[in-house]
């Protein structure tokens, strides 16, 4: 298989934008309706977290799952019907509470509550998690710092391993993995209730490393074409380059990729979410590399007047076709 990546760049310069829009467009959304861009979860908005397990071993009476009806309805008495609940384990007998957060003073009534409406639970497996709204925003601070600091390390790296226009053209090809991914889940935010944690910023680190490693070998055999093949044109060069590092880009995004769909099928809620934005963000890595970041090279150097060469005065000599 052949792909005309730069007669066809408009497509998928076309899809991309299209991407872009509509994830652009959902953290829109989300900011008016959550005042955040992504639904923040209990690591950025701060609140507690309540994870009580059913004693089964002392009960059996572990032999349906737990209702959520019946645990909204003690949220509610208690003043806390905004709640996020969630059932864990394969019998769904752990019983994960998210809402404001709780003093000591609240926590009690509310967990003797619950063990007398759907309990007993085990004292000894309770897990009570808190963060301050202060914590929250130091969380998020850090996070969005690593990530830029990243984008600054990728830059001075493919600057003295490329030239400068090859790593500013990389970091807009990350800007739309990151983007499209974090659009994916304000979508699932607005309509599924998901929370993004300070595991999201993992995953996007995660996947700004595994885009720009894709760049780098399509861009490393467009050098190499280019001193075998001084005289070609710049978009002949692209194409065939992208063609020769096609198959690894796929068998690697591939078989990185199946584990990932494995935990999101088979996962918990926290890894499957994880799953779910490395799938995102590594299946737009792998096409911003393929089809944006190598046809942007092109025009750049179309553009400057470098088609034919790094030497810009081999260009001067070489009269502009295009293919």
């Amino acid at each position: 298989m052949k792909l005309n990546i730069i007669k066809q760049r408009g497509l998928w310069w076309g899809i991309s934008i299209g991407l872009v829009l509509v994830s652009l467009v959902a953290m829109a959304i989300s900011w008016q309706q959550l005042g955040a861009p992504l639904k923040p979860g209990l690591d950025f908005a701060g609140g507690t977290r309540l994870q009580l397990t059913r004693a089964c071993v002392t009960t059996e009476s572990c032999t349906e799952p737990l209702e959520l009806a019946d645990v909204r309805q003690v949220l509610g008495d208690q003043g806390l019907d905004s709640s996020s609940l969630q059932l864990l384990g394969e019998d769904q007998q752990v019983l994960s509470i998210r809402t404001r957060t709780l003093t000591v003073d609240e926590r009690a009534p509310l967990q003797s509550a619950l063990d007398e409406a759907i309990g007993p639970f085990d004292p000894g497996s309770t897990q009570i998690d808190t963060v301050g709204p202060v914590v929250g925003k130091q969380l998020l601070v850090a996070g969005l710092l690593a990530l830029l600091v990243s984008f600054a390390g990728i830059v001075a790296y493919m600057s003295l391993r490329f030239k400068l226009d090859y790593a500013l053209l990389a970091i807009l090809a990350l800007a739309h993995d990151v983007i499209i991914t974090a659009g994916v889940f304000a979508i699932l935010g607005l309509v599924l209730g998901v929370e993004v944690d300070s595991l999201f910023i993992v995953s996007l680190l995660t996947i700004v490393g595994f885009s720009v490693n894709d760049t780098v070998v399509i861009y490393d055999r467009v050098r190499e074409n280019m001193k075998l093949s001084p005289g070609s044109h710049i978009n002949d060069i692209v194409d065939s380059a992208v063609n020769q590092t096609l198959a690894r880009s796929i068998n690697t995004s591939l078989t990185t990729t199946l584990p990932l769909v494995a935990i999101v099928i088979f996962g918990g809620p926290t890894l499957k979410y994880f799953a779910l934005a490395l799938i995102v963000g590594f299946v737009a890595g792998a096409y911003s590399s393929i089809f944006v970041a190598s046809s942007l090279l092109a025009l750049w150097r179309e553009r400057t007047g470098q088609a034919y060469s790094d030497d810009p005065g081999l260009a001067e000599a070489q009269p502009e076709t295009q293919s």
